[in-house]
């Protein structure tokens, strides 16, 4: 079972629809419990950093994600994947879940519209699971107006916005971050989403 973690700032609906089409079982939750008990963790987000680290906090679930997300596969979507480091300066400086090196920041490419949204290509950086059976020319969609910076050891995939956007990012074991909205990218993102859920043992 996949659990999508329900923390009141995540587009859980479109997620869980997404892997109910796939024919995973999954559950929306806000459950300790449930997430100890999944076999892997969604942390979908939309919104502004400080706002979300505090609704999880509020939620009573950093301290279990960060024990799960130790052990199983863990992914984080859109502003989720931006709570996968370790601080932003959206607004204010924030600390974030720490489960990959680096920061979160905003977009800064004088010329180009803000927020970044719409569709972009992959470029892969690093082999991941999560691209297994993609082909060179994959879009995907984008919606955000911060983006990660991080070494390039955990920069797996990005995108092109005037400069590299992280798209994919992870810790090079079982955690993994997309940029961009899987469960609103086509068939490209709901083979990222089945290749996620296939790293399940």
């Amino acid at each position: 079972m996949i659990a999508v973690i329900d923390y009141g700032a995540g587009n859980i609906f479109s997620v869980k629809n997404a892997l109910d089409h796939l024919g995973f079982e999954s559950r929306l939750t806000d459950k300790a419990e449930d997430l100890r008990s999944a076999d892997a963790l969604i942390l979908p987000g939309v919104g502004a950093f400080p706002w979300a680290m505090n609704m999880l906090k509020l939620s009573g679930l950093v301290e279990v994600i960060k024990q799960e997300a130790a052990r199983k596969p863990f992914l984080g979507i859109c502003l989720g994947m931006q709570l996968l480091f370790e601080k932003s300066y959206e607004f204010e400086e924030c600390k974030g879940l720490g489960l990959v090196d680096g920061y979160v920041d905003k977009i800064n490419e004088p010329g180009l519209v803000i927020p970044h949204m719409g569709w972009n290509k992959l470029e892969y950086n690093h082999p991941c699971p999560l691209f297994d059976g993609l082909g060179s020319e994959e879009y995907v969609y984008f919606v955000h107006s911060y983006k990660a910076f991080c070494g390039d050891g955990a920069l797996m995939a990005y995108c092109q916005y005037g400069s590299k956007v992280p798209a994919v990012v992870g810790n090079g074991k079982n955690v993994f971050g997309c940029q961009f909205h899987p469960e609103k990218s086509g068939e490209t993102g709901l083979k990222i989403l089945s290749n996620f859920a296939g790293l399940i043992k």
